[in-house]
């Protein structure tokens, strides 16, 4: 990716969610199937490379 070019993405500010930029592109993370857990993100030399969702049911 050259360093002069920008890419811009537009998310919604009032939705609660988790999201990661790789290589210049913008994922979001899974949400948890119930409201109880947690979202790990793995990074590798400056640049995520897994993410890990536990959760548990109340």
């Amino acid at each position: 990716m050259s360093e002069d070019r920008k890419y811009i993405a537009e998310i919604d500010l009032m939705e609660n969610a988790t999201y990661v930029v790789r290589d210049g592109i913008l994922e979001k993370v899974d949400s948890l199937p119930t409201g109880f857990g947690k979202q790990t993100i793995t990074y590798e030399n400056g640049k995520w490379t897994r993410v890990e969702i536990n959760y548990s049911k109340r």
